[in-house]
């Protein structure tokens, strides 16, 4: 079995950026990927510089195509399920029982949004319900936004909303807020809504039923998910986690190490932060710190 230098777990941006860094140091880099990008339910992507407003697929396929043209890069497109360690070798299993050997690992295998369990939702997200107003807010043209309270995360972003539309927190019986975040609501003249949200339904893209009858019509609702990691790899490794207010990351430092030596991680996977400019400079960082690994030892 050939011995790759680096395998990347994960190709969608970050895995996608460590991987051309290590291409163009002339290392046998393989990727495996499960084609399942976070931001795969959006239309169009925005903040990326140079590539406001296309579709995210595009974007990935483009950066594909420009990849695979370094001949030292292998691309599967496979789920990866377990992970071991035998001496200075990683050797990783896929779904289909295949199993590929690399002398070091990046783990890009992103996330899993966890969202509130209330009806009309999930099949807006990416749509009409979003979690980043830099990702999304400008082309809802500063019509009327919600925020669905789900932790103390939802005053956060309740504050920040207003410069992208007037703003109303639906408390929705789980965030209270103090008398100081209301002070702060009230100086950015956010309106507070306390009677529960039933469900979103009707034919505007977002207007949120409340269980007393009344409707309010959205431009857009945002709420803040549950990150959950979309693989296993890391805590089969040991990994050390930290803990983020919206979920558990894999726990870097600033070159993208792990807690487990050889093991590098970026992505949404290792920042509580769904953006892909972040993606693709972590992923770059980590490409970069995984090679230098190689040349001066699993701590350069």
């Amino acid at each position: 079995m050939a011995i790759h230098d680096v395998l990347i777990v994960g190709g969608s941006y970050a895995g996608m950026a460590a991987a051309l860094q290590l291409a163009r140091a002339r290392r046998s880099v393989l990727v495996l990927d499960a084609g399942q990008r976070r931001n795969r339910f959006a239309e169009h992507a925005h903040g990326i510089l140079g590539q406001d407003g296309r579709a995210p697929s595009a974007i990935a396929d483009d950066a594909r195509a420009q990849l695979l043209k370094y001949p030292t890069v292998t691309w599967i497109e496979t789920v990866a399920r377990f992970v071991g360690r035998d001496g200075d070798t990683f050797r990783v299993q896929t779904e289909t029982g295949d199993a590929f050997e690399a002398r070091r690992l990046i783990l890009a295998n992103g996330v899993r949004d966890q969202l509130p369990d209330l009806p009309g939702l999930a099949e807006r997200w990416g749509r009409s319900v979003f979690h980043c107003p830099y990702c999304h807010g400008y082309e809802l043209d500063g019509g009327p936004l919600g925020v669905l309270g789900v932790n103390e995360m939802s005053i956060h972003q309740a504050l920040m909303l207003p410069d992208w539309g007037p703003t109303t927190l639906f408390t929705n019986g789980i965030v209270e807020p103090d008398a100081e975040a209301s002070r702060q609501l009230a100086a950015r003249n956010v309106s507070i809504e306390a009677e529960p949200v039933a469900e979103l339904a009707g034919e505007g893209e977002a207007t949120v039923h409340l269980r007393d009858g009344r409707t309010v019509e959205l431009a857009g609702l945002f709420v803040v998910s549950t990150l959950e990691p979309a693989s296993p790899l890391a805590q089969q490794l040991g990994c050390a986690f930290e803990e983020s207010p919206v979920g558990r990351v894999i726990q870097t430092d600033n070159m993208q190490a792990t807690s487990v030596p050889a093991v590098f991680a970026c992505g949404d996977t290792a920042r509580a932060a769904g953006s892909v400019t972040f993606a693709m400079a972590d992923g770059a960082m980590a490409g970069m710190a995984a090679h230098k690994s190689l040349i001066f030892g699993e701590a350069a």
